[in-house]
């Protein structure tokens, strides 16, 4: 199939070798250089787009997908204050869009694995106390990573004593100390890390770690390729987690 690329840094280089050695092409890419000259029309040959991006021009992407018919795989984050109307366009206008905090097959292996740990620690969550810890290279634009968010709040959708998370970017100005229903999300920005994201239960007795450590960038490469051939045919709004069967 022909893909397009939204976004031509380090991960959108990755995904276009991973693409083109997956037998597809890739006869759009799309970077900051060029994108003010692109329309709808230069999507007809396109199959489908995966956008890596960022924040600022994830939006923008977006919409020109939809205007051109083209389903199209996002895995920027830093934009889902935005997500309710998109989503809505997405569904009344008959389009196709995929999100995801991480296309990775093992972290969406994990993601599943940190609800059921949740929920496996639910009847003694007042004896532990649970933080989410991320460390990513320091020209990550966000904080806390997307892959981040999903895990905490794949945490407070089984704990009770935690309402909502809070985020500190450790050592920045203003470091964040969480109250006692919020769950801590710890970001660290270290030179080139990939990405690891650790989940922490804390006890008098003993620790608990749920740890995931990317070695390098070609995982979420991958993962996003695959979600561009899953989604390539269908309508809808779907988010990475649907392509997975974990049951």
């Amino acid at each position: 199939m022909n893909i397009a690329l939204l976004g031509y840094g380090k991960m959108g280089h990755i995904i276009e070798n991973i693409a083109l050695a997956r037998g597809h092409d890739v006869p759009l890419v799309i970077g900051a250089r060029n994108r003010a000259q692109i329309t709808a029309k230069d999507f007809a040959d396109i199959d489908v787009a995966i956008d890596f991006s960022t924040p600022y021009a994830a939006l923008a992407n977006i919409a020109l997908c939809f205007e051109a018919n083209v389903p199209i795989v996002v895995g920027t984050t830093g934009w889902y204050e935005h997500l309710d109307k998109v989503k809505d366009k997405c569904l009344s206008g008959n389009k196709s869009l995929m999100i995801g905090s991480n296309f990775s097959i093992g972290v969406n292996i994990f993601f599943h694995i940190n609800k059921l740990l949740a929920k496996a620690m639910r009847p003694y969550e007042a004896d532990y106390e649970v933080q989410v810890e991320e460390v990513h290279h320091v020209h990550k634009l966000d904080a806390p990573s997307g892959t981040a968010i999903t895990i905490a709040e794949d945490i407070l959708s089984e704990l009770d004593d935690k309402v909502k998370w809070v985020n500190n970017l450790v050592g920045s100005a203003n470091e964040v100390m969480p109250k006692a229903d919020e769950l801590l999300i710890a970001s660290h920005r270290i030179e080139e890390v990939p990405g690891t994201h650790t989940v922490i239960y804390s006890s008098e007795v003993d620790e608990i770690e749920l740890k995931h450590t990317a070695h390098s960038r070609a995982g979420f490469a991958m993962g996003a390729v695959i979600a561009a051939e899953w989604l390539k045919d269908k309508k809808g709004f779907y988010t990475v987690k649907d392509m997975f069967d974990f049951n």
